[in-house]
């Protein structure tokens, strides 16, 4: 039998999103329950502060200033977290609303990518659902797509770029020719990184995408732990200059496939084909690529974050519970997951490397004979204007596994004619 009685909402976490999930439902109340077939409303909130303008009346609902008591009253039947974090108040009042018997709505992915496996034992132990759309490329039906649309799939690779703050620098400094520096102090002054900018430029927020997509597509236990991480600090606009002139785009891309080493799962700057979608993606845009068996490849492209894309997201899971839709939290019950063995990158690549050279006799020579005894050839070669002392060298090598070019990296030191570290890029296939 249909359920109509209205689903009741608390909401834990007031920010952008909070706000648009409460303007979406002030504005589509009859929308939603038409195709909900049952309201859907707001009967209390929580936020660290009461009294912060937020541009929209809550006096029609309860306030709770802590966000666990939120989690357990009576009036709530679904729990929307939209605090952030993988610990404290998000994690404690998540928890307390599954004991409590309540369906989760949650944008969380680093309290998913943390502590995704045992949440969801608890919630299906306990009946209950934890749909979290919004923690992955804002409004990209992405996780609904793993979940639903493409579960007759066997999944063979899962690929994006997810960071839209990343994409939007590294497409900038192609457009205007300004450095990393100059556009990384621009995203903090337009409000564009998180409170700790390494979540972002350092690869961490998009790696908690994509260890969550990895447990979908591959029925394994979420593992952030197990996700390579680089990223984009040492790209600078040389880089992007050579990689264009090349037929690239650097993008910072996530890819997991499963081997039979075990799950491969890296987040790191790639060259990318400059004519493929990924390739064309500007700005603060995201895209997921998804392979299957039967499908072969599948293509998502959306805004990653913003007020009315991700709440959006929210309001797909909450329609779902309305509608009375069950799917377990990964895919398939969370006792099933496997737990990950990490694998680093075996499959051969090209790579792109861009290093300083001393300027001395035979410098060009003993590099090419290091990489050479690594098993790592030379498909091209360039040096760039230099000053008294350093070269700058371009490489670009043909196919070698990352373990032959690590082993380069690290024969260069003892050669003395490299000065610093060398910044390598994998040459993507699409």
């Amino acid at each position: 039998m249909t359920d109509t009685a209205p689903l009741r909402l608390g909401i834990a976490g007031l920010g952008t999103v909070g706000i648009g999930v409460v303007k979406i439902i002030r504005r589509q109340a009859a929308l939603l329950q038409d195709r909900a077939g049952r309201p859907v409303v707001i009967t209390a909130v929580s936020a660290r502060s009461k009294d912060k303008d937020r541009g929209v009346d809550l006096s029609g609902y309860a306030w709770e200033d802590d966000p666990v008591v939120l989690a357990k009253r009576d009036d709530v039947d679904v729990f929307v977290e939209l605090m952030g974090g993988d610990e404290g108040p998000a994690k404690d009042s998540v928890e307390a609303a599954i004991a409590a018997g309540k369906d989760i709505v949650t944008a969380n992915k680093a309290l998913l990518a943390h502590h995704g496996q045992e949440l969801a034992l608890a919630a299906e132990e306990a009946g209950v659902r934890i749909r979290y759309e919004a923690a992955v490329a804002g409004g990209i039906p992405i996780i609904k797509s793993l979940l639903e649309g493409l579960a007759g799939n066997e999944i063979t690779r899962v690929m994006g770029v997810m960071n839209g703050t990343c994409n939007y620098i590294l497409t900038q400094m192609q457009a205007t020719g300004r450095g990393y520096n100059a556009l990384f102090d621009e995203c903090a002054e337009l409000g564009y990184l998180e409170a700790d900018p390494n979540l972002d430029v350092g690869g961490i927020d998009a790696g908690h995408k994509l260890s969550i997509l990895s447990s979908i597509a591959f029925g394994t236990q979420v593992n952030f732990d197990a996700v390579e991480l680089e990223g984009i600090q040492r790209i600078q606009l040389e880089d992007i200059e050579h990689a264009a002139e090349m037929g690239f785009r650097i993008k910072l891309l996530g890819v997991a496939q499963m081997t039979g080493r075990g799950l491969e799962q890296r987040m790191s700057p790639c060259l990318v084909p400059a004519s493929s979608p990924l390739g064309q993606l500007e700005g603060g845009t995201n895209m997921v690529v998804v392979e299957g068996d039967a499908v072969e490849q599948v293509v998502l492209r959306g805004p990653g974050a913003g007020e009315g894309p991700t709440a959006s997201a929210v309001m797909g899971d909450v329609m779902d519970i309305a509608r009375g839709i069950n799917i377990p939290t990964f895919g398939q019950p969370a006792t099933t997951l496997r737990p990950v063995t990490g694998a680093k990158a075996a499959k051969p690549a090209p790579y792109y490397l861009r290093l300083f050279l001393l300027d001395k006799p035979g410098a060009m020579a003993k590099v090419a004979s290091v990489l050479g005894d690594a098993g790592v050839s030379i498909n091209r070669m360039r040096q760039t204007s230099h000053n008294e002392k350093l070269a700058p060298v371009l490489i670009v090598t043909h196919k070698c596994t990352r373990d032959a070019l690590d082993a380069a990296i690290k024969g260069f030191a003892d050669t003395g004619v490299v000065d610093g570290e060398p910044v390598a890029i994998r040459i993507e296939e699409l």
